[in-house]
């Protein structure tokens, strides 16, 4: 019976690095456990079970965190450092017109859910495309 889970781990962790989105790793475990229980337990009910509810439980609990730990930071290009800044409008912005902001030293064409007069402090929110997404300023 341990041959049967050493191919099933093998075949694991060749998914697993075909794949490498965290597919098939809780089970290699499982699967590896589940090869020493069959050198103890000869049911291969109670291996299965232990195969896959060990799997599922190690899934459970650590794929999140091994997801966030792995996952690839967004990288902030030159136009992302604008976010976060404050600009002054140059050109008056209202739900329908779009208008202009002055921020780092350039003109943005800049877009916002509310109207914005020439001369107000605004926030850079985001980046749609090439125009700012703006909001006053809390004064």
């Amino acid at each position: 019976m341990w041959v049967m889970w050493l191919i099933i781990i093998i075949l694991l962790t060749i998914l697993e690095v075909v794949t490498i989105n965290l597919v098939s790793v809780w089970f290699i475990v499982s699967g590896i456990v589940s090869l020493f229980l069959s050198f103890i337990v000869d049911s291969f009910y109670i291996q299965f079970g232990v195969f896959v509810g060990l799997g599922l439980i190690l899934m459970l609990l650590t794929r999140p965190y091994l997801v966030k730990k792995l996952s690839k930071k967004k990288v902030r290009t030159n136009l992302d450092r604008v976010i976060g800044l404050t600009g002054i409008v140059t050109e008056e912005i209202t739900k329908l017109k779009t208008g202009e902001v002055k921020v780092d030293g350039k003109r943005w064409s800049a877009i916002s859910k509310e109207p914005i007069q020439v001369g107000e402090e605004v926030i850079i929110e985001d980046i749609d495309g090439v125009k700012l997404i703006v909001r006053k300023e809390e004064k």
